[in-house]
């Protein structure tokens, strides 16, 4: 088998980058933990992986510990403006097959992914689930231009023979999870795969905090404006949502609404405390909207149309499908760029709205991504979700499945004892208890 490729924007950042990765590490104690433990015990010993992750300084403390566990890594970016230059130098330089820079087109961005698949392996990691989508497209023969891309590294090869060979795979996201769980639906999975979103230490942190905080962070970073007295549109209250939603009344918007299509979603957001009301009536009264669905065209033209001078439109969902770019481009008379990640439109009605990150996730092309405290727990669930599918080799079926309670529950025991904070303990007469149907009033 012909070795993956290496190949970063610039491999002197190297130095740099390791700097970044030290930070994150003293950030990310819990994945530390587990480092140790893998450095004794080898668990993934032979094992390859191929990872479509954003390129980060914390993504880079995951992939350390991968390698210290025996495996053998190709790490290709999950989004093409979220690679991290001076980091992507770094893992190339300690012998990562990275191929990974800011600002891939998309021809570059699935020559990637296809140079990851060439390591030809045992497990798939990802965030977004474009390697698995591409991997499943080539096995079953169905071209388009992500597999033609794919296919320009990795050449012809019996894709059927090299997918059913693969333990299994992780997902990292909710926009993912949607992907794979379609692909089991239409029976099409060809393996199992753990859906690390799923996980309690995942979802409720990463989502809620990680996204919550990075979301105002990316926004703040390009626009530089006030908070403060504005009108905040979030559209979608999952978790991502939720904590979108919470960070904007902490910085003091005067109104937050949400738009929803669930009612349960909605009827939570009113008993939190927000406004609930379609797209079609919030675009007329917004400052900043923030789509959070991972659905597509939530933000189209009737709604831009209706936009005050002005609005400033981020997207934290993993696609830019949620802001119909087509939509503004067609709407729009002139267009340029006014400040690193903004780009100002003029509409045809006189009117400006502002596109923070070309529709992308603001969080991580305008700033850094989730901070690296938030990471610990996510990256932890990957991390022991490979062991896991590892251990079980042979035993799974080719579904999706969440990573077990009792790994979840570790996780945050660890993450707990590195904070410093003691919980209490059921007694035996309280385990007692909880387990009787006996006792009464």
């Amino acid at each position: 088998m012909v070795k993956p490729s290496i190949k970063v924007k610039d491999p002197s950042l190297a130095e740099k980058g390791r700097i970044q990765i030290e930070w994150a590490e003293r950030h990310m104690p819990v994945l530390l933990k587990i480092r140790e433990r893998f450095m004794k015990e080898k668990p993934l010993e032979g094992i390859k992986i191929a990872a479509s992750l954003h390129v980060t300084k914390e993504t880079a403390v995951l992939i350390r510990t991968l390698v210290a566990g025996g495996a053998e890594v190709a790490l290709c970016p999950c989004n093409p403006l979220s690679t991290q230059d001076d980091v992507a130098a770094a893992l190339a330089e300690e012998g990562v097959y990275v191929y990974a820079w800011r600002g891939m087109n998309e021809r570059e961005y699935y020559n990637a992914v296809g140079n990851a698949l060439s390591i030809e392996p045992d497990v798939t990691m990802d965030d977004g689930a474009d390697i698995i989508s591409t991997f499943h497209k080539l096995a079953l023969g169905r071209e388009d231009e992500t597999t033609k891309y794919a296919k320009e590294i990795l050449g012809e090869r019996d894709f059927n023979k090299m997918i059913s060979k693969v333990l299994g795979g992780t997902e990292e996201t909710t926009t993912g999870v949607i992907r794979i769980k379609a692909m089991e639906r239409e029976g099409i999975l060809k393996y199992p795969v753990i859906a690390v979103n799923e996980s309690y230490t995942k979802y409720l942190f990463d989502n809620r905090y990680g996204t919550g905080q990075s979301t105002w962070d990316g926004i703040l970073r390009a626009t530089n404006i006030l908070v403060a007295g504005k009108v905040v549109v979030v559209a979608g209250y999952g978790w991502v949502g939720r904590g979108v939603a919470m960070r904007a009344k902490g910085l003091g918007a005067r109104r937050v609404i949400v738009t929803e299509v669930n009612p349960l979603r909605a009827l939570e957001a009113v008993m939190d405390g927000f406004e609930v009301m379609p797209m079609s009536k919030a675009a007329e009264i917004g400052d900043i909207f923030i789509t959070a669905t991972g659905n597509i065209k939530v933000i189209r033209k009737e709604h831009i149309e209706k936009m005050k001078d002005g609005a400033i439109l981020a997207n934290t969902g993993h696609f830019n499908v949620e802001i119909w770019i087509p939509d503004l481009e067609e709407l729009a008379v002139s267009k340029r760029q006014v400040r690193p990640g903004v780009t100002e439109y003029v509409l045809k009605n006189g009117k400006r709205v502002y596109l923070l990150a070309e529709g992308r996730l603001v969080n991580l092309v305008c700033a850094e991504g989730h901070p690296s405290e938030v990471m610990d727990m996510s990256f932890s669930n990957q991390a022991l979700a490979v062991e896991y599918i590892v251990k079980n080799r042979g035993k799974l079926q080719p579904k999706v499945y969440k990573l077990p309670d009792e790994l979840d529950l570790s996780i945050a025991k660890l993450k707990l004892e590195t904070m410093g904070i003691e919980i209490d303990e059921l007694t035996e007469e309280q385990k007692k208890y909880l387990e009787s149907w006996t006792l009464g009033t």
